[in-house]
């Protein structure tokens, strides 16, 4: 489990005691991480092998300077033409598999380091990040069926832990009626106590507000009619 036992009793606790005061629906989901992002370690790896090697070059590695190195004492790599001196293709063409094999060995090194969590996430842009967090969360809004909410006062809290994104999303008649203070207000308090490592605390403050607008809002009229579990969601 992502979250305790006890940050589950207390969350599935919020939701109820929030939902009793109004005819809108909570749901909260939590997920460690919604990809793997197998782009990133490519994207570096292909960035690194076409970048560096013509730095390397400007900076007066030069391979052929490589193979001289390694040739046999006494060999005679170049030859005259109109006395100027001019590379024999065996140097040329041992330059270019240099070249190539350098690029070869970067790309594959890079790719190997990135693609280890711990150093892909923060190169990860936050950007990517944020668009995969958005489209799970609206499948996943979608899927529980708040859409179809009673008078569309649907709303979900989602919050993935690993990418460091939280996004809530509210039907079309919450969020007309609430506006965009309680949302950006119930985002803060659950990225807040995701920093602080606290995302228990996160959620049951988040709740709290959506609650406390869809109460105002959308008040109950009777006994409330769960449409979605009231419980904390792992995936």
């Amino acid at each position: 489990m992502m979250l305790s036992k006890a940050d589950h009793a207390r969350i599935d606790q919020a939701i109820k005691a929030a939902e009793n005061r109004t005819s809108g629906e909570i749901s909260c989901v939590v997920t460690g991480e919604v990809s793997q992002y197998r782009e990133i370690p490519l994207a570096y790896a292909a960035a690194a092998a076409l970048i560096l090697p013509p730095l390397l070059l400007v900076f007066g590695l030069q391979p052929w300077t490589l193979i001289d190195r390694y040739m046999p004492s006494g060999a005679d790599t170049t030859w005259s033409v109109g006395g100027g001196r001019l590379a024999t293709q065996t140097v040329v063409s041992g330059a270019i598999a240099a070249y190539a094999m350098a690029q070869a060995a970067l790309f594959a090194l890079v790719a190997l380091i990135v693609a280890i969590p711990a150093v892909r996430r923060p190169l990860t842009p936050r950007f990517l990040k944020r668009h995969r967090v958005r489209r799970m969360a609206y499948g996943h809004f979608a899927s529980t069926g708040l859409i179809h909410a009673p008078g569309r006062t649907g709303v979900l809290i989602f919050a993935s832990l690993k990418d460091r994104q939280v996004e809530i999303i509210a039907e079309k008649a919450i969020h007309d009626a609430v506006g965009d203070r309680v949302w950006d207000a119930a985002t803060h308090a659950l990225a807040l106590g995701m920093r602080r490592r606290d995302p228990g605390q996160g959620f049951m403050d988040a709740i709290t507000l959506c609650g406390e607008a869809l109460a105002e809002h959308f008040p109950a009229s009777g006994p409330h009619a769960h449409r979605s579990t009231d419980e904390l969601v792992e995936i």
